[in-house]
């Protein structure tokens, strides 16, 4: 498995990407930090609650592996660094997530307006029952 963290500045809060790689798949979660968030800040973040997170529906991803150069590494964690922002991938992860959450919200709010027209129905009913009954 192999995971990843991005922060950037997305006007007006600092946002994180995480990306995570497991089989060759890629899932995704965004998390809205607020205030400029220090290296502590983000260590403790990871280290409470990584594991609550909600991760995109997995997409697939080639995985490259680089060479175990020292220097190489470093010069590719130095590209890393400069670039901001989140790869093509992960953009199509979220949008697969937000759409999976606009669907799972649709769903529940028909499910709720659908309660509350039973509901109102049922209270009908029993004050009919109750006319008629002449109480």
């Amino acid at each position: 498995m192999e995971a990843k963290l991005t922060v950037y500045f997305n006007d007006p809060f600092w946002v994180g990407v995480f990306e995570r790689i497991e089989d060759g798949k890629l899932s995704v979660c965004r998390v809205t930090f607020g205030a400029e968030p220090k290296d502590y800040d983000v260590w403790e973040f990871v280290l409470k609650h990584y594991y609550k997170l909600e991760f995109s529906p997995a997409v697939e991803t080639g995985s490259r592996r680089t060479a175990d150069n020292p220097k190489r590494r470093q010069r590719n964690t130095k590209k890393q660094l400069e670039r901001t922002g989140v790869g093509t991938k992960s953009q199509q992860a979220l949008q697969m997530q937000l759409e999976q959450n606009k669907q799972e919200r649709k769903l529940k709010s028909r499910e709720q307006k659908q309660a509350e027209v039973e509901r109102q129905f049922a209270l009908k009913q029993q004050k009919k029952k109750e006319k008629h009954k002449g109480r």
